[in-house]
């Protein structure tokens, strides 16, 4: 806890009149605006990317034995493959994994969100399956799935040394596409629906963003649901969202 004798040294801001403090955060919500309108631009940006083929089979071991990293997708479109390191050499083994994938892991927002955008989060590790399904439960991740990285994948995506989002697209004849890649202080982001639907090929499916010709998109915010509601009509939220859209300022 910061001391009191700490906060005593700090050279602190000007305390203002409560209209000098409006005009400043005014002043402030431009920069803030302008911050989120790049971050939108950035979006489409990685929309427009190229994709690259994965050629190589890789397997994995899940809970219920050898999987693809097509079966990763679990159906969806989308997958987010967060290399989480949970290895024999990482400090807290066994009993913990890397302390800043465990922050990262402790951010991950309620999965059920990304699935209604067809995409799917998922983290791998070198760390077997038996002390995976020990780790989930003790630190509160049974919902994220959790595979065994069984060959080079980490070495051929770039997170053998470090962690990292890669980023993979199936398409309609199940060929997969790298199509992204996120690590070093990209990574401290992520966590949330948005910061994981900003980094896919598809966005976040609505009809402000910005994306090329023929991309899925529906109405902005009529798809959300609580957490355990998607898939059910909702004839109220919608009427809220139409009433209330007017009003709203992307």
């Amino acid at each position: 806890m910061t001391s009191n004798e700490q906060i005593a040294q700090m050279k602190k801001p000007p305390v203002v009149s409560a209209e000098e403090w409006q005009k400043a955060w005014q002043e402030m919500l431009v920069k803030e605006k302008e911050h989120t309108r790049a971050r939108d631009a950035l979006a489409a940006a990685r929309r427009r990317m190229p994709w690259l083929a994965v050629e190589k089979e890789y397997i994995f071991e899940g809970p219920q034995g050898k999987v693809s990293l097509l079966d990763l997708f679990e159906g969806r479109r989308q997958l987010v493959l967060y290399r989480a390191f949970y290895d024999s050499n990482v400090h807290g083994w066994p009993d913990h994994a890397c302390v800043g994938c465990s922050l990262g892991a402790d951010q991950v927002s309620h999965l059920s969100h990304l699935h209604a955008r067809d995409t799917t989060l998922a983290y791998a590790s070198r760390g077997s399956q038996e002390n995976i399904a020990t780790l989930k439960p003790l630190m509160g991740w049974e919902k994220i799935p959790w595979y065994t990285i069984t060959d080079s994948f980490d070495k051929d995506f770039g997170v053998d040394e470090w962690h990292g989002h890669n980023v993979f697209f199936r398409d309609e004849n199940n060929k997969l596409f790298r199509t992204y890649y996120i690590n070093n202080r990209g990574d401290e982001a992520m966590g949330t629906v948005w910061n994981y639907l900003d980094a896919t090929p598809l966005g976040r499916q609505e009809d402000w963003e910005d994306s090329p010709e023929g991309y899925p998109k529906t109405p902005r915010y009529k798809w959300w649901r609580w957490h355990d509601a998607y898939g059910k009509k909702d004839a109220k939220w919608e009427s809220v969202v139409d009433s209330a859209t007017v009003t709203l300022n992307l």
